[in-house]
């Protein structure tokens, strides 16, 4: 499965970021090696040899393998203006929210009698700071995809769906299904 909801949130704060994130392997490696204070430990940590690493900090080497190229895209990424991204999640936890653009099938569990099937449905809808910090508290705590699907699904619930509650009183539980598209913005 893929990462849709996790991956999502690290690209909405990744859009707080003031400068962008190196992209040459060899800047990337520098930076790596100057952060984790070791050419050592980032051999250890992108599961390559000691003497890789220094060659890429010399130029001695330019262009990575395609999965080491991932992996030090990811550590890199992870680790790039850690204040920048501790401000834009505090931010979206107090005070702003998220924006959350969904285009899923989508049904719900409602009393008999209530149309419940699922459809395709396209919602665009401002998420209010608490659903914000329950998602990425859940995040942080390094919970799973199928967990920030439920707890989006709950934002969605309160949110969209009974309109925090002026509506849909008896709705239980909506669940997403078939991800098309998902975008989270802060």
């Amino acid at each position: 499965m893929s990462s849709e909801f996790g991956g999502g949130l690290d690209t909405a704060v990744e859009k707080a970021f003031t400068r962008p994130a190196p992209k040459a392997a060899g800047t990337r490696m520098r930076y790596l090696v100057k952060h984790l204070k070791g050419t050592k430990a980032v051999a250890e940590l992108l599961g390559v040899s000691q003497r890789t690493v220094e060659r890429y900090v010399k130029g001695q080497i330019k262009k990575p393998r395609p999965d080491l190229a991932a992996r030090l895209e990811r550590e890199v990424k992870a680790r790039w203006q850690p204040q920048i991204k501790a401000k834009a999640r505090k931010k979206a936890a107090t005070t702003g929210g998220i924006i959350l653009d969904i285009h899923a099938r989508m049904g719900y569990t409602a009393p008999i009698g209530t149309t419940d099937q699922d459809r395709i449905r396209h919602i665009t809808v401002a998420l209010p700071p608490r659903h914000a910090a329950r998602l990425l508290t859940a995040q942080d705590q390094g919970a799973g995809e199928d967990r920030l699907r439920e707890l989006t699904a709950e934002a969605l619930k309160e949110t969209y769906f009974q309109d925090n509650g002026r509506r849909a009183g008896s709705l239980e539980e909506v669940k997403i299904n078939d991800v098309v598209h998902l975008d989270f913005e802060l």
